[in-house]
């Protein structure tokens, strides 16, 4: 293996280590009411944030140091491993079943999110089939169709769960790998509208999902249903204003927005921080993409090329998301903001994908 070129990207670390930082400040803030209320302890996902997040930055440091060709070779075992897993957590009595979805594995409080890892032993495997494979990528089924059919597995998976925001960041991630790798883009054209029609089919079969569709038109027809998450979170965006109410100062945390330290804790960040706070999140996010695609663009192979796009790909499509969700633009689905929401996996996971990042742009040319 060669030696590291030259130091990791600064830029893209500093901006990780701020939108930690922020996320640390934020979930305490965000859920010190609720922890109290059903814990006793103001401080429970504080220190769950914490330790969650001296773990990812170990896990961070260690990817970050190890020449990112190490993953190749584990790619396929590690994608079977993440196969195992979606199919042990849909196993009655084993799987975990947390807000409606049987998506964990673990005992009490702990436990890992099997889909999380799916995520990153994807994006990894797909780096290695396509960078070994690219010439193929142009014919539609002996080309296109394997790697789309893995994913489609994947997500399939992830469906039985139910977890459809983590399935779409699967999905997203894996289309932007298999279009930097060459895929036609009339093919790709052609199976999004077969895409377009299953998603639609998944609407109807699940009536909850066509309720939170409707409730994303007109969310004020059930405001104290379906409707309810939306309306609250605008309710604590709309008072934040240009500074916010100050930090800690929340209202919609007391109870009245529910998952405030998770799926809507960007909600409580214009609430508190208001439009400039909100503002310089999304730029720190803009910062941290950028400097991915810029090391995805002078990576010294293919395979380094496609894993820092699938990497930069996960991050954005979830950031666009959860933050689509908390402002209105998308129907409510439950998604983590990368980095700054509470969580256990998805936060530890998150920091070590950004490690292999880092590791890459080490060797930018």
């Amino acid at each position: 293996m060669a030696k590291a070129r030259s130091a990791p990207d600064v830029t893209m670390l500093v901006c990780t280590m701020m939108l930690l930082a922020i996320g640390v400040v934020m979930v305490y803030s965000a859920s010190a009411v609720l922890a109290f209320h059903e814990f006793g302890d103001w401080y429970y996902y504080l220190k769950r944030q914490l330790l969650f997040a001296v773990l990812g930055i170990a896990a961070m440091i260690f990817t970050m140091n190890v020449d990112y060709l190490v993953w190749k070779k584990y790619a396929k075992l590690g994608l079977i491993l993440c196969f195992v897993l979606l199919l042990i957590v849909l196993i009655p009595g084993v799987g975990v079943v947390r807000g409606g979805a049987r998506s964990w594995l673990g005992i009490g409080s702990f436990g890992i999110q099997p889909s999380e890892f799916m995520k990153i032993g994807m994006i990894l495997f797909l780096s290695k089939m396509l960078s070994e494979h690219q010439n193929k990528i142009t014919l539609f089924t002996k080309g296109l169709m394997p790697p789309l059919g893995l994913v489609g597995l994947a997500f399939g998976l992830i469906m039985l769960q139910p977890d459809l925001g983590t399935g779409a960041v699967l999905v997203g991630a894996s289309l932007l790998i298999i279009y930097t790798a060459g895929a036609r883009l009339l093919h790709l054209s052609y199976l999004g509208m077969v895409g377009v029609v299953g998603f639609i089919g998944l609407i109807i079969a699940a009536p909850y999902r066509l309720k939170r569709i409707t409730a994303f038109l007109d969310p004020w027809q059930d405001p104290l249903g379906a409707g309810y998450q939306a309306i609250q979170s605008l309710y604590a965006i709309g008072p934040g204003g240009l500074v916010g109410l100050g930090l800690g100062m929340s209202r919609q945390k007391y109870s009245y927005l529910p998952e405030p330290q998770t799926d809507f804790i960007f909600s409580i960040i214009a609430e508190e921080l208001g439009f400039i706070g909100g503002s310089f999140v999304l730029v720190l996010f803009m910062l941290l993409v950028w400097r991915g695609m810029r090391t995805a663009i002078t990576a010294p192979d293919t395979f380094g090329a496609l894993l820092a796009t699938g990497i930069v790909g996960m991050i954005a499509v979830q950031v666009v998301i959860n933050i689509g969700v908390v402002i209105g633009m998308f129907p409510v689905t439950g998604i983590t903001l990368p980095l700054i929401s509470a969580g256990g996996s998805s936060l530890t996971l998150m920091l070590t994908s950004i490690g292999i990042l880092l590791n890459i742009s080490r060797y930018a040319r």
